[in-house]
């Protein structure tokens, strides 16, 4: 009995279930639709990420990036290589100095006479003097090794020295 309630309910709603079968029908093309344009795109997406802009496959373009860092790599150890050796140059070179400027003799005038203290990153340099007169001027040149001297400085030399030392906690 319950066949035959089926069968007449099916023969009594033909025209609604053919109508809802074509909807059905409808929706499913339209969701055919969809993934049609939507594989479209993705096929047009794989493409561009499989040619470079000048025809290239991707293969080709990560070689051809890998060389170019690779170079890179290489340039970047000889700059840096080249840094180094600059940084032990510059550790002997002056770059610290201090300058003293006074009046050697009383009643002379203006501060003429000076020195002036050169040092490298160690502390090793020399330290110029010139005491100023009416009648001439002196010059001397002391060594300074590891911020100390062989020879005795007066206290404008030690303090040119000290300013040359101190301008290093400056920097």
């Amino acid at each position: 009995m319950e066949v035959q309630t089926v069968s007449k309910f099916v023969l009594n709603n033909v025209l609604y279930l053919i109508g809802g079968l074509g909807v059905l029908v409808i929706v499913m093309y339209a969701i055919i639709i969809h993934l049609w344009m939507s594989l479209s795109y993705m096929k047009k997406q794989h493409k561009k990420i499989m040619t470079g802009a000048t025809g290239d496959n991707l293969e080709t373009m990560l070689v051809g990036h890998i060389e170019k860092v690779k170079a890179v790599e290489e340039e970047n150890a000889r700059i840096d290589h080249e840094n180094k050796r600059i940084d032990t140059l510059l550790q002997q070179a002056i770059t610290r100095v201090g300058v003293v400027r006074f009046c050697a003799f009383e009643n002379m005038g203006s501060d003429l006479s000076y020195a002036v203290a050169l040092l490298d990153a160690h502390d090793n340099g020399v330290i110029l003097s010139s005491l100023f007169g009416r009648e001439d001027s002196r010059s001397y040149v002391k060594p300074i090794e590891n911020g100390h001297s062989s020879y005795t400085l007066t206290k404008e030399e030690e303090e040119a020295l000290h300013k040359a030392i101190a301008s290093a906690s400056a920097d």
